[in-house]
């Protein structure tokens, strides 16, 4: 094929076809395509249309608000960003090692984060395509389409997610925009009655998300052809994993691997994750494109996430989520799967996991403890990271004397994908819409590709320095009257 999906000649003279907004995701985002008379593809591109600017208006804020402030960015990943932001000021306050019950109590709070976003995501959002594919019956594509012919998997999909928001509830006051953890440490632990309450459910939980590995695994094999080869690229992987190199999705070090698993690094304290990582704008998006370093801009971009965080480390320290990464790793021939579909089966795999650790540590006597909180020399910088459902997630903090924020940056686990999504939507494009007249099932096959790494829009829509910006004025008839740019 003689088109180029990178950089569109003569755009002027080509059609443009924009599916806006991206559906079945959060937050708002629009993919353009550009095609001649032929149909042919010459350009595909996800724009990232929102800008919200967390990164300037949280500066001139005194530090303790931040972990409650900067989760405004997200009603569904919200927990996420309130635990990056409380390790990043636990460095501030100088809390060097938190407490057992109040690291205990926010790793729960984490897995049940875990456990309803995952949810969330494969059973409201892309089951639909997978049970019944993607140029099904738009009108049965949903969630409602889903509950019809598949209630048992629906009503799964639903209660999963709920004891997740119960999880969240319990341990940072409210399902969403809670005030659990604070610089140092947290604010409340569990009750008699709290614990009693979670741990009646556990164990169906932990049933439930088996059963939904195990139908993520059945779509696969019931069309291998499709699920290996649809929209597949290779790429770096980046993840936290802990220290003995296991599945940590709270804490750890970062370990960055080559599209054939060779370790690019590992073992890097991530408070120096400037040193490996660097961020570049481009004009047409609000989403920033980091980068590792060594690999520079064209060869250092890396996927994050699911996907990443299984093949990325050693074992997952849970049994029945080990007993199933070991099938998927097996299922991959002991290579790295590279295939977008393959996301969702390792979203189960993780959502298994969270569902054994809330058991776990249900059953830990810590997480009734007293003390909550502690302190130490205080700090200027601060760097937290979690890995969030969509993947890892960077929050960086600088505060002054006056205990004030003096500069924020953030790199969101969707901006960490951003260079994986675009190019998962061109190879989608160039397999199945080149050359062919466009219909709704078509596109579909595009946001289907989005849908795999469960973008959250909202979060990614931050800007780094200077943004670029082009301002048209154009005529009632459509025509270009002036134009003014800025570059970054």
């Amino acid at each position: 094929m003689t088109y180029n999906l990178e950089t569109a000649q003569n755009p002027e003279k080509l059609r443009r076809v924009a599916i806006e907004p991206v559906s079945r995701v959060e937050g708002h985002g629009k993919v353009t395509i550009l095609l001649d008379d032929d149909n042919k593809i010459h350009q595909v591109r996800l724009h990232i249309v929102e800008f919200r600017g967390f990164e300037r208006f949280i500066q001139g804020r005194p530090y303790w608000e931040v972990p409650v402030l900067v989760q405004r960015l997200c009603g569904i990943c919200p927990v996420s960003h309130h635990l990056a932001a409380a390790k990043a000021m636990d460095v501030i306050v100088g809390a060097k090692k938190l407490t057992p019950t109040a690291e205990k109590m926010r790793r729960l709070m984490h897995y049940g984060q875990m456990l309803q976003s995952h949810a969330l995501h494969f059973f409201h959002l892309s089951s639909p395509d997978l049970l019944f594919g993607f140029e099904s019956d738009v009108g049965r594509r949903n969630i409602v389409g889903v509950i019809n012919a598949y209630p048992e998997i629906a009503k799964q999909g639903v209660l999963l997610r709920k004891y997740g928001q119960e999880v969240i509830r319990l341990t940072s006051g409210k399902r969403v925009h809670g005030t659990g953890a604070v610089p140092g440490g947290i604010n409340k632990s569990l009750s008699d009655d709290e614990r009693a309450y979670l741990l009646k459910d556990a164990y169906q939980m932990i049933t439930w998300a088996r059963d939904a590995v195990h139908l993520a695994k059945k779509l696969h094999n019931q069309d291998p052809a499709l699920y290996n080869s649809f929209g597949v690229f290779r790429s770096n992987f980046l993840s936290l994993v802990g220290h003995k190199g296991e599945m940590d999705l709270y804490h750890g070090n970062l370990r960055a691997r080559d599209d054939m698993g060779n370790l690019i690094f590992d073992g890097v304290d991530y408070a120096n994750y400037r040193t490996y990582i660097e961020e570049e704008t481009k004009p047409w998006t609000y989403m920033k494109f980091p980068f590792i370093k060594s690999l520079g801009k064209k060869d250092g971009w890396y996927k994050v996430g699911p996907l990443a965080r299984v093949q990325n480390c050693n074992f997952i320290d849970s049994p029945l989520a080990e007993i199933e990464r070991r099938d998927f790793v097996d299922y991959a021939g002991n290579t790295p799967m590279h295939a977008p579909l393959a996301f969702h089966w390792t979203r189960m795999i993780e959502m298994l996991h969270s569902a054994e650790m809330i058991k776990a540590l249900l059953q830990d006597d810590d997480i009734q403890g007293t003390e909550l909180m502690t302190s130490g020399p205080r700090q200027t910088d601060g760097v937290g990271l979690i890995e969030a459902p969509r993947g890892t997630l960077f929050h960086h903090y600088r505060v002054n004397d006056d205990d004030v924020v003096t500069m924020a940056n953030l790199i969101v686990s969707t901006t960490n994908n951003n260079q994986a999504m675009n190019e998962a939507v061109r190879h989608v494009a160039r397999r199945y819409l080149h050359g062919r007249e466009l219909t709704e099932g078509l596109l579909n096959h595009i946001e289907v590709a989005i849908r795999c790494f469960d973008p959250c829009l909202s979060c990614a829509t931050h800007a780094l320095g200077k943004m670029p910006l082009t301002v048209e004025l154009v005529d009632p008839d459509g025509t270009l009257v002036h134009s003014l740019s800025r570059n970054a």
